[in-house]
């Protein structure tokens, strides 16, 4: 046990709230605005101003949110070179799998990478091989259900809401404001559960408020 222990502080492999809830969170809500969001209003702007190039562009952008997510999170858990890049690949996987909420898998998979990372001496072949195949594998394995148990739970909000909008309205728009005012990402939490209608309005509305407060 001790052994093992010191393989993970050795290889920087730390299991904690902060590290996965806070850090890797808020890179993913980095990697989303930078892709996805960024995206979708070059996107608006080139539709609104009949600019197809700014359309494309703004596709481009929007296609890789899945890669750019899983970059994002392998850089918050202090993911080596060959294992960031190499989670590109992953990322597309995961959130081809598993849409809104698989890039979560890369989590587990960005610390796969990490353990075999520089153990070898042909870590140029290793490292992305076994980040790539285990990361692929484990993406097919388990971003769908993580995928699917996110936009249910998002469903069951959303829902909910319709059924009762004024008391849920004013409790989705309170817990995301107050998201927002934590180092957990209120975006990231909001696009793995892939709140839209009211439910998504309630939550616009609980930002706006937290942002006029402050």
């Amino acid at each position: 046990m001790e052994k093992f222990c010191a393989f993970l502080k050795r290889k920087n492999i730390v299991f904690s709230a902060r590290r996965y809830g806070i850090d890797a969170l808020g890179a993913m809500a980095q990697g989303l605005f930078c892709s996805l969001l960024i995206g979708t209003i070059i996107k608006t702007l080139g539709t609104q101003l009949n600019l197809s190039y700014l359309s494309d562009i703004g596709s481009y952008a929007m296609a890789v949110s899945g890669p750019a997510m899983a970059v994002a999170i392998g850089y918050a858990l202090k993911a080596d070179p060959m294992v960031l890049f190499s989670l590109a690949a992953v990322g597309w996987a995961a959130n081809a799998e598993g849409g809104a909420g698989g890039p979560l898998a890369v989590l587990i998979i960005a610390e796969c990478g990490k353990a075999v990372s520089k153990e070898t001496k042909i870590d140029i072949l290793v490292t992305p091989g076994v980040t790539i195949l285990v990361g692929v594998a484990l993406a097919k394995w388990i971003a769908p259900p993580i995928g699917t148990a996110a936009g249910a739970f998002g469903l069951l909000i959303d829902n909910a809401t319709r059924l009762q909008p004024f008391w849920m309205g004013i409790a989705v728009s309170v817990l995301v404001g107050v998201a927002l005012t934590l180092p957990i990402s209120s975006a990231a939490i909001c696009s793995v559960l892939q709140l839209t209608g009211l439910a998504g309005g309630a939550a616009v509305a609980g930002c706006c408020a937290q942002m006029v407060g402050f």
